[in-house]
């Protein structure tokens, strides 16, 4: 007997689902879906959320000097004419110089990072802009659950589907 709901998909579409449906939990707070699936996703959901819990303070912040190009007022890159040794004229861009505070992973945390990419993929708000899914986990929801030890997810029952009676859920964070 495996520790898995095959979920009557193979492996590849299986874990396509399970990771389509953890990633909406994370970023919408709540999925409607079928019971069996939902117990999957809750497994899946709560040893991510647990994982960002326990490493999301775990970085430093460094100072970084950065080189940008200086842009005029309708936002066009300023050039500079220059000569090379051969007498031959080309344009530079000018750039500047800035200090930016910088996040700097500790390994432990990058290899959390990277664990759950494998587990949630990037999505998209409804104005069209990319939610990075691992930054979105780390930054707003880890911080939510700090002082709690597990239970982030609850499921409450919907009743049968029209069409082919499966129990549906709706699976939400706490």
């Amino acid at each position: 007997m495996p520790g898995y709901r095959k979920l009557g998909r193979t492996s590849s579409q299986r874990k396509a689902l399970l990771r389509g449906l953890v990633t909406s939990l994370i970023v919408n707070g709540q999925v409607k879906t079928t019971e069996a699936k939902a117990k999957e996703v809750r497994k899946l959901a709560e040893k991510a959320i647990t994982l960002a819990v326990k490493e999301y303070t775990n970085f430093t912040v460094k100072k970084v000097t950065v080189s940008a190009a200086k842009l005029d007022g309708k936002g066009r890159k300023i050039l500079q004419t220059a000569t090379s040794k051969n007498d031959r004229v080309y344009d530079v861009v000018e750039r500047e110089m800035t200090t930016k505070e910088v996040e700097v992973d500790s390994p432990s945390r990058l290899a959390a990072r990277r664990k759950l990419l494998t587990v949630l993929e990037d999505t998209y708000n409804s104005d069209g802009d990319r939610i990075k899914t691992v930054n979105y986990l780390f930054s707003n929801v880890a911080p939510r659950y700090a002082g709690k030890q597990g239970g982030y997810t609850r499921m409450i029952k919907l009743g049968p589907r029209r069409g082919d009676a499966a129990p549906m859920v709706m699976l939400e964070l706490v």
